[in-house]
């Protein structure tokens, strides 16, 4: 009986995700952290009110976060973050306060797609940069909006591909990673890894997102595995700790099996007051899942 589209896109992913463990494993990668290591939370510079300003690791200090995920404005007054003179005041205020930068995003991507815009990968080449002079392991690819993927198109994808191969060495000598964000299945997701080629193309995972587009997420979170190298936790506008569609405990499950030791990053909103909703957010979150 002929293979349906969806299950000949599931083995494919499945054959593809044994292939990249077993390069990842040849190219002697450090092994994950060791249980026991403290759960690390940080939060979306843009959900503390401080989309690209310094001043969002002195709030992140008073709310009791470890980090912050800092937005890469291009173009325009974003450009700043090339400015060297800024990146300093960005690593003096994050050691000033106490925190940390995981990651930065380039949340410019939806509007301005990798896949079309030539300018978008001189921006992602410079975020390279950027990322390594703050400390960031983790770069946040976005393919939302005008930039959202559809595998059907070939030549959409193939563009993706294309930059992502060319801009994966700088990425490795960088010691960054690329982490794709988009609405993607966890398995066209891993054939994307496959053709890209390299172990600094992985997953930004969103558990939120992928419940919204009807994935099984904690089933996603294990056929990921180690390719996920970052999570962004949000409920909407409701506090974690309120149930709706994400199933955060399975969730915290999937992710201990599969050896999960990255940053857990909220993307929440706060409905009431940023500080006391923060708290409780971070409470759920180190309760649930260390």
């Amino acid at each position: 009986m002929p293979l349906t589209r969806r299950e000949f896109i599931e083995n494919a992913a499945l054959a593809a995700a044994g292939m990249l463990l077993a390069t990842k494993a040849g190219r002697g990668d450090a092994p994950a952290a060791q249980s026991g290591d403290p759960l690390r939370v940080a939060m979306c510079d843009w959900n503390l009110g401080k989309t690209g300003q310094v001043g969002a690791m002195e709030v992140a200090h008073t709310v009791g976060l470890d980090g912050v995920e800092v937005s890469i404005l291009f173009p325009g007054p974003g450009q700043h973050l090339r400015d060297p003179k800024l990146q300093r005041e960005y690593q003096a205020a994050a050691k000033r306060h106490g925190v940390s930068i995981p990651s930065v995003a380039l949340g410019i991507l939806n509007e301005v797609p990798l896949a079309s815009e030539p300018k978008a990968a001189i921006w992602l080449c410079d975020a390279i940069e950027v990322a390594h002079s703050l400390g960031a392991k983790v770069i946040l690819l976005a393919f939302f909006g005008r930039g959202e993927l559809k595998m059907a198109d070939e030549r959409q994808i193939g563009r993706v591909v294309d930059v992502l191969r060319e801009t994966a060495p700088r990425a490795e000598k960088a010691g960054v990673i690329l982490g794709l964000e988009n609405t993607l299945s966890a398995e066209e997701n891993i054939l994307i890894l496959q053709r890209a080629g390299s172990a600094a193309v992985q997953v930004y995972y969103d558990l939120k997102n992928s419940a919204d587009n009807g994935r099984d997420v904690p089933r996603e979170i294990r056929l990921l595995g180690e390719h996920i190298c970052q999570v962004h936790v949000k409920n909407g506008d409701r506090p974690l700790s309120q149930p709706a569609n994400v199933d955060f405990p399975a969730c915290a499950q999937a992710l201990r099996e599969t050896g999960y030791k990255g940053w857990f990053v909220l993307e929440t909103s706060s409905p009431k007051d940023l500080v006391s909703d923060t708290r409780a957010n971070i409470a759920y979150l180190r309760k649930t899942f260390a």
